[in-house]
């Protein structure tokens, strides 16, 4: 139990740390294609250290729901980061895959309170579209990964990050190909990136996301924005770990070193995939985003039929 606790804390300790960094080296990179100058790797932690030393403004009415929904929504991301198995198999929470997705529907219900907290007309229509949003990625998440568990005959996702690294022709097999289709396009809704959602810009007819932290500050925005940067690298881990499921070390051990590595090495290809791809990429009409996140959740429709015949 004693181990159990120690390897979920190192674990979370490694994501909360790298988390910030993945951001800083998505907006360096997309800075370097462009042509500009700017982004450095440390911004992040900086702006979020800056925001909570700042003083925390709340409306009068529903400040106690903004303070509360912020704590949640960090202690949410928290959690996903305690439990997916990103660097050890070995958690205090079992990374059960109805937990995971559980966790992660208090996080964003918890992130649309924060924009109804406010009051105020952006806030209220970015929580709409979130949790309109909300209602198509979580059921793709959950039925794109109950297609690996029908194989693996488990809902754990470490014993079926194992036995697809006990058995790599799992991860090219038709079943994987259309896994990891579907929850690219899951992971890009759930943490706000392009197409779905653009994290760069304020315009207030197209924003999701920003809307809701429109009205956030000092501390509440910090918690905000740790908690989203949290999510984004538990989720890229959980999709690099699908694809390259090595190494991760059961436990804390001698190997623990060399995992490190290699998850900044697997998060590093895929943030720099990724701001590649929003480079070139514009982000899709708002009343289109549900025609796409249809489509994910079509893609593991078939990814469980398809691997429900072929494990008869």
């Amino acid at each position: 139990m004693t181990l159990k606790i120690i390897s979920s804390i190192l674990q979370c300790v490694v994501v909360v740390a790298l988390s910030p960094l993945q951001i800083g080296l998505i907006r360096a990179t997309k800075a370097r294609l462009e042509g500009r100058s700017g982004g450095r790797l440390l911004r992040p932690w900086r702006e979020i250290s800056k925001l909570m030393r700042k003083e925390t403004i709340r409306y009068g009415v529903g400040s106690s729901i903004m303070a509360a929904a912020s704590i949640v929504t960090l202690s949410s991301s928290l959690a996903l980061a305690l439990t997916v198995p990103s660097l050890l198999q070995n958690s205090i929470i079992r990374p059960d895959l109805f937990v995971i997705v559980s966790i992660l529907t208090i996080g964003a219900i918890s992130q649309g309170m924060v924009g109804l907290a406010s009051g105020t007309s952006f806030g209220g229509m970015g929580s709409s579209r979130h949790l309109t949003l909300l209602a198509l990625t979580e059921p793709t998440l959950l039925i794109s990964i109950y297609a690996l568990s029908i194989a693996s005959h488990t809902t754990d996702l470490a014993k079926i990050i194992q036995l697809r690294a006990l058995h790599p022709i799992e991860v090219v097999s038709p079943v994987g190909i259309l896994v990891v289709a579907s929850l690219v396009i899951a992971v890009l809704s759930e943490t706000g990136r392009l197409p779905i959602d653009n994290p760069a810009t304020h315009l207030e007819l197209t924003m999701i996301h920003e809307a809701m932290t429109l009205e956030s500050s000092g501390r509440d925005l910090a918690f905000q924005e740790l908690a989203s940067s949290i999510k984004l690298t538990v989720l890229t881990s959980l999709l690099a770990n699908l694809l390259v499921p090595w190494p991760i070390e059961p436990s804390i051990s001698l190997g623990i070193a060399p995992a490190i590595f290699a998850l900044c090495l697997k998060i590093a290809v895929l943030s720099i995939a990724l701001s590649v791809g929003e480079t070139f990429l514009a982000k899709v009409r708002l009343f289109r985003v549900p025609e796409l996140l249809a489509g994910s959740l079509a893609i593991a429709f078939i990814a469980v039929i398809v691997s429900g015949v072929t494990t008869i």
